[in-house]
């Protein structure tokens, strides 16, 4: 019996525990509430995505449109998408570590870019955390040096990165 790959599948409402327990998997140093990612979910869905597999998810990618050299803080409700956002922000993106090695990670990073230009986008941007800076290197993304973004990404931890890449 062959069991079928991970697929990636637009996120509904019913993902959301799932969506959770992934985060508290992966990203232990990063804590975000479900709340977090059922406003993310309401407010772009189309930038909300799972890798599934069957019922199973192992993974999930979150983005929506947000301004370029702004970071939203961890764990907080956004309250509304601002109204001139100039870029395709990928708020997470978190796979399971049977769900890695298959290249699923750039698929969904491609998705998005796709995503983000379709809605007319120049760039999509992100904070890298937890060693991750590499893999985003490999994806386009450069980083963005800014003194005011080296006091927000504090928040994060010493390593995090604020990254963009143009579309």
């Amino acid at each position: 019996m062959t069991i079928s790959p991970f697929a990636w599948r637009a996120m509904a409402a019913a993902d959301l525990p799932a969506v959770a327990r992934v985060a508290a998997e992966v990203h232990p140093d990063y804590p975000e509430g479900e709340p977090v990612f059922a406003e993310r979910l309401a407010l772009h869905p189309q930038g909300c995505l799972v890798l599934a597999r069957g019922e199973e998810i192992g993974g999930y990618v979150l983005s929506h449109p947000w301004r370029l050299g702004e970071v939203p803080a961890l764990d907080s409700l956004l309250g509304a998408l601002p109204g001139d956002a100039d870029a395709c922000y990928i708020h997470d993106i978190a796979l399971l570590p049977q769900a890695r090695g298959g290249g699923a990670a750039g698929a969904a990073v491609a998705r998005l870019a796709g995503h983000a230009a379709e809605a007319g986008f120049a760039r999509m941007a992100l904070v890298a955390v937890g060693g991750s800076t590499g893999f985003w290197q490999r994806q386009g993304f450069r980083d963005l040096q800014d003194e005011r973004l080296a006091r927000k990404l504090a928040s994060y931890d010493d390593a995090a990165r604020y990254m963009v890449r143009d579309l």
